[in-house]
């Protein structure tokens, strides 16, 4: 659980880093399992950024008996976004975020709710919770937030590039404003945001990779109207502490690229 201070910090800013949240046996862990042929290189998908450089995720909205449904369903992570949300959640999505080293590319400015507002949630009572797998520096492309932008309710996007992002001239004008934070993180330590909290990332030029893997949940109060949606709207049965590590860590049969 969080503590009361982190959650004030949530409230105020819209987001809280919170460290170590996984170690690091779990992080090779699952890391090895995203460098392997499976269900990471099944679903990735590339959206260039304005430059045109490679923006490339992985994503699924069901939770499998695999090391990624034991991640979206750790109690480290579920819990946390109950407490947040004051209520249970379900499973949105969750996605692996693949920032190769040299040639990534960026993520432009953007609110997820920006997105899940078209899916039909009526609120934006929705979290996500980003998980370093490479240590996130500015240099490789960390993700960046604006903090306190949740509370300006939802801006219109449109296209940027090939990807999704909010009307640039109002964003640089909020900017202005509430300045901007690079979440820097060592790898295991977790970021829980607000849907509605403006958050980028730069290209990755240096020599590291920077992967991520996140996990979205929705309200059990704000399932959208109309059938609409990622998931399925069920209670989530929380994965024992320890499972993460019922997984090996084997050798890739993809090498990632270097």
């Amino acid at each position: 659980m969080l503590t009361p201070e982190q959650v004030k910090a949530y409230e105020r800013d819209g987001f809280v880093l919170v460290p170590d949240v996984f170690s690091l046996r779990e992080i090779e862990i699952l890391l090895s399992h995203v460098t392997r042929d499976g269900r990471v290189t099944k679903h990735t998908g590339d959206m260039p950024d304005a430059a045109g450089r490679s923006s490339k995720l992985a994503l699924w909205m069901d939770i499998r008996d695999d090391v990624f449904g034991a991640v979206s369903t750790s109690p480290r992570i579920v819990e946390p976004v109950r407490q947040l949300l004051g209520e249970d959640v379900y499973h949105w999505h969750s996605k692996v975020m693949l920032k190769e080293a040299r040639v990534g590319g960026a993520w432009e400015w953007h609110q997820d709710y920006g997105y899940w507002y078209g899916d039909g949630a009526l609120y934006p009572r929705l979290v996500s919770c980003m998980v370093a797998l490479d240590p996130a520096t500015k240099a490789n492309g960390c993700l960046k937030v604006i903090p306190g932008s949740h509370l300006l309710g939802r801006f219109d996007h449109g296209r940027v590039g090939q990807q999704s992002g909010a009307d640039q001239e109002r964003v640089a004008a909020v900017i202005e404003r509430l300045g901007v934070t690079y979440c820097e993180a060592p790898a295991g330590s977790a970021l829980f945001f607000h849907g509605n909290t403006f958050h980028a990332s730069e290209a990755n030029l240096s020599e590291r990779h920077r992967r991520a893997y996140i996990c979205c949940y929705n309200a059990l109060s704000n399932v959208p109207y109309g059938g609409k949606g990622h998931g399925r709207p069920d209670p989530i049965a929380l994965a024992p502490d320890d499972a993460i590590l019922g997984f090996t860590a084997g050798v890739a049969a993809r090498p990632w690229p270097q």
